[in-house]
Order: C-alpha cells, then structure tokens, then sequence
C-alpha cells in the first residue's frame, strides 16, 4: 500500500517535478522526454520509476501519461504553486493571525484583498474558519 508520503518522496526533487509536469501537460514518448531531460540515464529512470511505483505516472501505448491519482496530484501541484508566488503575501496574513490584534472580520477583509487566487481563498477561509 502506497502512503501520501511515498507520493510526496517521488516529486520531492525539482528534476522529479519537472518530469512529471512534463508528462503532465505533453503527450510525450519516454525516449523524447529523455532526450529533453538533462538527467543521466539511471537518475532518469529512478525517478520515473518511483512515480509509476506509486501510481502517478503509467505507460500507455508508447506514451507516459498521468493516471487518476497523477491528475489529482498534478492539480494540488499548482494550488502549492500559487500560494508559493503568493508566499509573501500569506506571510503578511501569518503576522496578523500571530499577534490577534485585528477582528476576525477586518482579517477576512484583509485576505480578501491580498488573495486573488479563489482555491487558495477558500482553503484559508475553511482552514480559520472565517466563512
């Protein structure tokens, strides 16, 4: 049985991340990928072979494509995308939370405002509890 953290172990590199998002968004044979990848053969095949281990990735008809999971895991891959471009902004909100001074609803106005990306807003109001 596979655990969150052997999905988290086989993209924990950002030559693993770029593979998978590779596969993730090309419909692409595993030679072409390897001729793209500055990898050496055995790190290329290691990481590939760790997704499929997990369930991520599978072989298909000559291609590498994302499976059921892969899809699911691509998507949350982006939402961590975003908050990191927004990191500094969730910093700001950090600060607020730490020192209580502002009412719960100025802090959810003030996220509002910071906060462009709707997936991200909705997982910090469910997450405070400021729906």
């Amino acid at each position: 049985m596979q655990s969150v953290a052997n999905i988290f172990n086989s993209l924990s590199d950002e030559q693993s991340v770029m593979l998978f998002t590779t596969i993730a968004t090309k419909s692409i044979s595993s030679v072409e990928l390897r001729s793209k990848i500055s990898l050496t053969r055995k790190q290329y095949y290691s990481k590939l072979s760790r997704m499929v281990r997990v369930g991520l990735i599978k072989r298909r008809s000559g291609k590498l494509v994302v499976t059921t999971l892969g899809k699911i895991v691509f998507e949350l891959q982006k939402v961590v995308q975003d908050a990191y471009k927004n990191h500094w902004k969730l910093k700001v909100l950090d600060s607020i939370e730490i020192s209580e001074e502002l009412p719960r609803e100025e802090r959810k106005k003030l996220m509002d405002n910071l906060i462009d990306d709707s997936r991200l807003k909705q997982i910090l109001s469910e997450y405070q509890g400021m729906k």
